[in-house]
């Protein structure tokens, strides 16, 4: 596929290294020819990397398998989660997770992505409801715009939220952005 295709979050092959896309911006800087910056970051040894692709450039998407999978609990060994279809437990470490930690939460249907029979990746559902645990009340006032407060959800995580949100409520999350949607 072309690099122009390339989005975040996407797993892409270069040898025999499996490398997520962790962001992506497109350059054209100047009278130059557009560019994509892009940082990539190792699945298996972690380490990050920043490419720049031309916009015909060729890259290879990684031939991944999905199987749905529930999320059971989080202690020092990782991540449990449970094969839906076999229900045999598997185990991913904290360094496959990336971001996908902060959204969650036990019972959470998820689809964990395999490269040779070797879990590498957990794709997550778009939006998950998430409770918010602790929020500053909202101050009323001379307000232009927006006024947004920050919450701190069940995860562990902080998202910016209206100031009408209380603690206890059930919130929306987007988990390609990290933004509240709005109330469960």
């Amino acid at each position: 596929m072309k690099a122009s295709e390339l989005k975040k979050g996407m797993v892409i092959q270069d040898g025999r290294d499996l490398y997520v896309v962790v962001d992506i911006e497109h350059r054209t800087p100047g009278n130059l020819r557009a560019i994509y910056q892009t940082t990539l970051k190792n699945i298996l040894k972690g380490n990050l990397l920043n490419v720049r692709y031309s916009p015909t450039d060729i890259v290879e998407k990684a031939e991944l398998d999905s199987r749905k999978g529930q999320y059971l609990f989080t202690d020092h060994a990782g991540f449990h989660f449970m094969d839906m279809d076999t229900y045999e437990t598997m185990v991913l470490g904290a360094g496959l997770m990336g971001d996908a930690k902060n959204y969650l939460k036990e019972n959470l249907e998820v689809e964990v992505l395999y490269h040779e029979h070797r879990p590498v990746a957990v794709q997550l559902p778009l939006s998950v409801d998430l409770k918010v645990v602790e929020s500053a009340p909202g101050a009323r006032g001379d307000t232009s715009g927006r006024a947004l407060k920050p919450a701190k959800l069940e995860t562990g995580m902080t998202v910016n939220v209206p100031l009408f949100i209380e603690e206890g409520e059930i919130l929306k999350i987007d988990t390609r952005t990290g933004e509240y949607l709005g109330r469960a």
